[in-house]
């Protein structure tokens, strides 16, 4: 290989082309991080909070043999619990513009506060007591519903199709 061919083959970027390239992705970083609706992200996290802080439950309760609490927001129990902090954006309830899901029934409770019972106890035998609980950052909401099997349901509203849809 002659030395031209090998100059042509390794071409490098000069320092006018990494400072554009660093100037487009500082632009492209900065309109990402003002655009982002953080609400989003944050109803988000609170429901894999609330997910993984059940499956923990779920064990520590097959492995000692008694029941585990989990504490959902600012709630306080007697004895052991697991607590589950949520976002600053996400509230209880569900925002009067959100319909409930097609297949329930209008709750007494949750759908007003979303505060259905606030600490769950789990068994060592896999069983809770049924619960529903409704999140929401103003524009979003979830819907979780807990049966008394343990089975978790969770559905979003998304206000772009006006809709639930199972998470």
């Amino acid at each position: 290989m002659t030395a031209s061919c090998r100059r042509s083959t390794q071409r490098g970027t000069s320092l006018l082309e990494l400072t554009l390239a660093m100037g487009v992705a500082a632009i492209l970083t900065a309109t990402a991080a003002f655009g982002l609706d953080g609400g989003g992200t944050e109803l988000t996290v609170a429901h894999q909070e609330i997910v993984g802080s059940l499956h923990q439950a779920f064990a520590l309760a097959r492995a000692r043999g008694t029941n585990v609490k989990v504490a959902l927001g600012k709630a306080t129990g007697a004895g052991e619990h697991l607590a589950v902090e949520l976002g600053r954006r996400v509230k209880w309830g569900k925002p009067d513009g959100i319909p409930l899901p097609l297949d329930m029934d209008a709750p007494q409770v949750a759908a007003k506060t979303g505060e259905a019972h606030q600490i769950i106890s789990v068994t060592p035998r896999h069983t809770t007591l049924a619960s529903a609980w409704f999140l929401n950052d103003g524009k979003e909401a979830l819907c979780m519903r807990l049966s008394g099997k343990g089975h978790l349901q969770v559905l979003r509203y998304r206000r772009d199709l006006k809709t639930w849809t199972r998470v």
